[in-house]
């Protein structure tokens, strides 16, 4: 990628972006003062980025006190989407995997530390974290995750993961970004990935990749199930040559495109 030159860099607009994604599931609606706090910005700057927001429509604050994104912001995430046309194409095979296999089944893209749910069909609830659109995962510890990781070269590879800030989610996370690394190169090799109980107790899952016409990862695809009632084992045997049928069938019509 090109580098970026000081002179282009928008910094009033990077700071507007900030503000947007300072709102979340634990500060839905936030005072003039927290945001600024949050996002590390003087009460007058965050005072005209709000003011700007909710001129444009994508802010509300209807005590007069409070700030809370509106409906419209909507619209920022949705024109991303709607230029996947392969995630229109996959929605009905990931239905149809779901009702075959009883599980939950996601589909993801890779953004900087995460992975994004672009698509998903939910059987049962086995997360904390509801799961929907746009819900944003660590990539280290999701099948999704090292599925998406394995398209990088060994040294990128390596420099990525040495340059993560990787939290223990769990007793069974793995941290250690050189373990990581030979585990994604296993992915690799298999075309398949299991992350067991890493991003939460209780949850297993199962991953490939899905690929265009030039055999380039666009996106991942799993079931997701609760670690009570499939073993790894019964994951691999039972699951994965369901998921593995369903990429070639989504895989075969993005081809068509």
């Amino acid at each position: 990628m090109e580098s970026i030159k000081k002179s282009d860099f928008v910094q009033s607009l990077e700071k507007g972006l900030n503000v947007i994604a300072s709102f979340d599931a634990e500060n839905q609606s936030m005072t003039l003062t927290e945001v600024a706090k949050k996002v590390d910005l003087t009460r007058a700057n965050a005072r005209r980025i709000l003011l700007t927001l909710q001129y444009l429509g994508y802010v509300q604050c209807e005590d007069g006190k409070k700030f809370s994104l509106s409906p419209k912001i909507l619209t920022l995430g949705y024109s991303y989407l709607s230029g996947l046309p392969y995630h229109e194409i996959a929605k009905p095979f990931l239905r149809q995997l779901a009702d075959q296999v009883n599980e939950s089944c996601s589909m993801s893209v890779l953004d900087q530390n995460d992975i994004v749910y672009v698509a998903r069909v939910q059987t049962n609830r086995i997360m904390t974290l509801a799961l929907g659109i746009g819900t944003r995962l660590p990539v280290y510890a999701t099948s999704m995750g090292r599925v998406l990781l394995s398209r990088l070269e060994d040294e990128d590879l390596l420099q990525y993961l040495h340059s993560l800030k990787i939290e223990k989610l769990t007793e069974n996370t793995i941290t250690d970004p050189d373990k990581l690394f030979e585990r994604i190169k296993v992915v690799r090799n298999r075309g398949w990935a299991i992350a067991d109980q890493e991003l939460e107790i209780g949850v297993r899952s199962i991953a490939c990749p899905i690929n265009d016409k030039s055999g380039k990862t666009i996106a991942a695809l799993n079931i997701s199930g609760h670690a009570s009632r499939v073993s790894k084992d019964e994951m691999q045997e039972k699951f994965l040559p369901h998921l593995k049928s369903t990429v070639v069938q989504i895989e075969n019509a993005i081809h068509k495109l």
